[in-house]
C-alpha cells in the first residue's frame, strides 16, 4: 500500500516549493484576492448563461377552422347595480349571445366596494304564492301553473312563469316591457323594487365566454337586449333613468389561458364617466399563440393589442348605447413561441 501511495506522489506535477524560496507581500495578497473575485463572477457568468433559456418564434399562417375562443373577464363598474346590467357577445357569423348567464358570476358592492352578495346571475328567484293564471283567475290547488306572456306568446299554449320568462318573450317579439309593475310576474318578484334596493350600488362581474373563433364583439350594457328589424336594441324604459354611470375597471381580460411572459394591456384599466351617458369601445386584435415551454408542455393561448373610443351623448339623448363594447379582430398570423434550453 505504501509503494502505490509513493508512486502517486510522484505523478504530482506542481511539488510544493519550500517557505523559505518565497515571501508573502501585500501586493501578492491584493492580486489573489481580485483574480479570486474575477473567477467568481467568470464561473457564475457562464454558469448563467449555460442555464439561460432562448426563445424562438416563428410566425405561420393561422389555417385553423371551427375553433373556439375563451374570453376571461373580471369587470368592475363602482356605479351600476348588478340588477340591470347585462352580457351579450355576438360575431361576424350571425351568431348571437343575448343576456348571457352562464359560467358568469355577479357580485353586488356597496358605495364603499365592499362585496354585498355573489350569485350566479339569474339563480335565486323569489318563489311566487298563488301567482295570475292564463286564463285569468289565481293559482288553486291541484292546478298547474301557467302564467300568461302579455300577447307575446309564440304558440298558444305557451307558458311564461317567471318575470324573466316575460321578458325573454318580449325580447323574441322586439318589445320593450314598459312598466313591469302591470306584469303580474314581475310584479309578485319584485322587480322593480329589487332595481330600487340596488340603487347606489356597483356591481363586480366575472366569468368566461365561448365564442367562435371569428370576428365579434361582446358587452356590458344595462337592460335587456333584443333585435328589432336587424338592429341589437336594450330595453331601457323598464328602469325609467336618463342617464347611466358606465364608470368601469378591468381588473383582468384574456383571451385564453394564461402563459409566462404575455402581457395583457387591459388588465388594471380604469375609466371614470365623466358625462352622462358614454359608450365605452376597446378595438382588439387578437394574435393565436402557442407557446412551449422548455419540457416541451404547450399551451394554446393568444395574445392582444389593443386601441380605445369613448362616445358621450348628453342626459335624455342616447344617441348611443351606455355600456363597455369589446370589438374583436382575429390575426391570419399565428405565432409560435418555443423554449430551448
Amino acid at each position: 500500500m505504501a509503494g502505490i501511495l509513493n508512486k502517486l506522489r510522484n505523478l504530482d506535477a506542481y511539488p510544493k516549493i519550500n517557505e523559505d524560496f518565497y515571501s508573502r507581500t501585500l501586493s501578492g495578497g491584493v492580486i489573489t484576492l481580485l483574480s479570486s473575485f474575477v473567477m467568481f463572477l467568470l464561473f457564475f457568468s457562464e454558469l448563467r448563461l449555460y442555464l439561460h433559456t432562448v426563445t424562438e418564434t416563428k410566425l405561420i399562417v393561422d389555417t385553423s377552422r371551427g375553433e373556439t375562443l375563451r374570453i376571461n373577464f373580471d369587470i368592475t363598474f363602482p356605479a351600476l347595480a348588478c340588477s340591470i346590467l347585462s352580457v351579450d357577445a355576438m360575431d361576424i357569423s350571425g351568431e348571437l349571445h343575448l343576456d348571457v348567464k352562464h359560467d358568469i358570476i355577479k357580485r353586488r358592492l356597496d358605495s364603499n366596494g365592499n362585496t354585498i352578495e355573489a350569485r350566479q346571475d339569474g339563480i335565486g328567484a323569489t318563489k311566487i304564492e298563488k301567482p295570475l293564471q292564463k286564463h285569468g283567475g289565481r293559482l288553486e290547488h291541484n292546478e298547474t301553473y301557467c302564467g300568461s306572456c302579455y300577447g307575446a306568446e309564440a304558440e298558444e299554449h305557451d307558458c311564461c312563469n317567471t318575470c324573466e320568462d316575460v321578458r325573454e318573450a318580449y325580447r323574441k317579439k322586439g318589445w320593450g316591457v314598459t312598466n313591469p309593475d302591470l306584469i303580474d310576474q314581475c310584479k309578485r318578484e319584485g322587480f322593480l323594487q329589487r332595481v330600487k334596493d340596488e340603487e347606489g350600488e356597483g356591481c363586480n362581474i366575472y366569468g368566461f365566454l365561448e365564442v367562435n373563433k371569428v370576428a365579434g364583439n361582446f358587452h356590458f350594457a344595462p337592460g335587456k337586449s333584443f333585435h328589432q328589424s336587424g338592429v341589437h336594441v336594450h330595453d331601457l324604459l323598464a328602469f325609467q333613468k336618463d342617464s347611466f354611470n358606465i364608470s368601469h375597471k378591468i381588473n383582468r381580460l384574456t383571451y385564453g389561458d394564461y402563459f409566462p411572459g404575455v402581457v395583457n394591456p387591459l388588465d388594471k384599466v380604469q375609466w371614470s364617466q365623466d358625462t352622462p351617458n358614454a359608450m365605452y369601445q376597446y378595438f382588439i386584435k387578437v394574435v393565436p399563440t402557442v407557446y412551449t415551454d422548455i419540457r416541451g408542455h404547450t399551451i394554446q393561448s393568444n395574445q392582444f393589442s389593443v386601441t380605445e373610443h369613448v362616445k358621450s351623448s348628453e342626459a335624455g339623448q342616447l344617441q348611443s348605447l351606455p355600456g363597455v363594447f369589446f370589438f374583436y379582430d382575429l390575426s391570419p398570423i399565428k405565432v409560435f413561441s418555443r423554449y430551448l434550453g
